[in-house]
């Protein structure tokens, strides 16, 4: 993984004109700011400004190392509000932060249903489909965290009107069947088809062993489309292997507090503290580390874009690095990190619980590579 190169002035200077893109000067003509960070340490309370064509506030919140990919904003309804209706020819999954409320969708067909939704609720808007939020509250705003595939759309297209107003109907995507925005759904392994996670926090999770340290972890696949997402859980006293991935994995903690360490090869690895709230965007090819320092288990949704797999279908984020993916063993891990981690654990009166994971990863450990 190659560091941030720094060239010369003149030479960034010839290519700066190929910074802007329609993506920018969309956001830029909404009045909005983009918030350019990969940690935001409370989506709850970041600071939003009046969003006119909406009719709510709203911040978007992408850094250059996402922002060609996918990105994300949150966006707040008044008490007793509502947002205008839109339709959009990208994809975007939804996360109720705070407050309750519905929202309504519909197609030029005349299919049309409302589901109503509550703080920690997820859904996926269907490709294309007229949508309206309405706030279900005349006393507390609601707000919400969407992560879209609008940069890489907008970018490929350059007009914003064909984006937003081309009249047609994906049915094979949303048809008004009246069962869409139900809880319910079909379960193959780790992935779970559904359109609708009405509490994400406490929704039942799948133990993943090969994420390390007892985990829980379920992936969605929402409104048929093409964005990843998954929720990850990890016990008290305990912290997740370091990994790398593809770019825009925006990463939000519903439950509990710790840390996570960034890096890329060859660098010290960067703390990032985190609550309830927390939004972390790992970098591409960028290596990361989440552990969990607080007296309850911590709980997180990752909206993503598109990872590496092997042959097998597997994500090579998945894959032991002994093995040539790009997950780190236990055993390859720094004393450093280890002596972190218990410092972190100790402001709470607590120890780390790893001895036993760090013995069981022994028994199926690879060979290590020269």
């Amino acid at each position: 993984m190659a560091k941030n190169a720094v060239v010369s002035d003149d030479l960034a200077q010839k290519f700066s004109t190929e910074k802007d893109t329609p993506y920018l000067e969309f956001v830029r003509n909404e009045g909005l700011d983009i918030v350019g960070a990969q940690y935001v340490p409370n989506l709850r309370t970041v600071e939003l400004k009046p969003w006119a064509r909406r009719g709510g506030r709203g911040v978007y919140i992408n850094h250059d190392a996402s922002r060609t990919s996918n990105d994300c904003y949150v966006a707040e309804i008044a008490p007793g509000g509502k947002f205008a209706p839109q339709r959009q020819l990208y994809e975007e999954m939804i996360l109720v932060l705070e407050g309750r409320g519905s929202t309504t969708v519909w197609n030029d067909s005349g299919a049309r249903m409302t589901f109503e939704w509550k703080a920690g609720a997820i859904f996926a808007i269907p490709l294309n489909c007229w949508h309206q939020h309405f706030n279900g509250s005349g006393q507390q705003p609601a707000r919400y965290v969407g992560v879209t595939f609008l940069p890489s759309v907008l970018n490929m297209y350059g007009d914003v009107d064909f984006v937003f107003n081309t009249a047609y109907d994906f049915k094979t995507r949303f048809n008004g069947e009246p069962d869409y925005f139900t809880s319910k759904g079909e379960q193959k392994g780790f992935l779970l088809t559904t359109n609708f996670v009405p509490d994400a926090v406490n929704l039942p999770l799948i133990h993943a062993k090969e994420r390390g340290a007892g985990g829980g972890h379920i992936r969605f696949n929402m409104a048929r489309g093409s964005m990843a997402s998954h929720i990850s859980q990890f016990p008290v006293g305990t912290y997740k292997k370091g990994h790398a991935h593809g770019p825009g994995a925006h990463v939000i903690v519903l439950s509990g507090e710790g840390y996570s360490l960034m890096w890329q090869e060859g660098e010290e690895p960067k703390r990032y503290d985190w609550q309830v709230g927390t939004l972390i965007v790992p970098p591409n090819a960028t290596f990361h580390q989440h552990f969990n320092t607080g007296p309850t288990p911590a709980r997180y949704l990752a909206f993503k874009h598109s990872s590496p797999r092997n042959a097998q279908g597997v994500p090579m984020s998945w894959i032991s690095r002994r093995l040539g993916g790009n997950q780190i063993d236990y055993a390859d891990e720094t004393p450093e990190l280890r002596q972190m981690f218990a410092d972190a654990l100790a402001k709470h009166n607590l120890t780390p619980n790893m001895d036993e994971v760090y013995t069981k990863e022994l028994e199926t450990l690879p060979p290590k590579v020269a």
